[in-house]
């Protein structure tokens, strides 16, 4: 395990209108705010895209995700960690809980999911310079590295 130490910044509360995408519209703001490390806390509905269910298995590198489509509208909630890239971009990395009917799909967010209606997000900023997504050319993942 590795670990850093930050300190909370500023605290952004966000409206996802229907049609914004996850994380696209999250990265953009974090970007436009200049946040560097944030955690995401995530609710609404979102109507389609894919979420990433594990790899397709355990022994293959590079990773071969296993995509799920998302199905219909579906009650989600998720909590995930910006960080920036290696070129200082803002990365969303958030793992959701889509209900539908009863039936529930977990999962990366990360290949796009898009709001329906409205969806809501809290960033907490976590003030820090050491914790940055690196490509690691094992799993081809963009790993965080602290």
């Amino acid at each position: 395990m590795k670990a850093t130490q930050g300190r909370i910044g500023r605290v952004f509360v966000l409206r996802l209108d229907d049609g914004d995408v996850v994380p696209d519209c999250i990265e953009r703001f974090a970007a436009e705010q200049r946040i560097r490390v944030g955690q995401v806390i995530l609710l609404g509905g979102f109507g389609q895209g894919e979420v990433v269910a594990g790899p397709r298995t355990s022994s293959r590198s590079p990773v071969e995700p296993l995509l799920l489509p998302v199905d219909g509208v579906h009650e989600t909630l998720g909590v995930g960690l910006i960080a920036p890239d290696d070129r200082g971009v803002p990365r969303l990395h958030v793992h959701g809980a889509l209900g539908r009917a009863g039936n529930t799909l977990t999962g990366c967010l990360r290949r796009g999911v898009e709001t329906w209606l409205v969806a809501e997000a809290v960033i907490t900023e976590i003030l820090t310079d050491t914790a940055r997504r690196h490509p690691d050319p094992e799993s081809g993942l963009m790993l965080l590295n602290v």
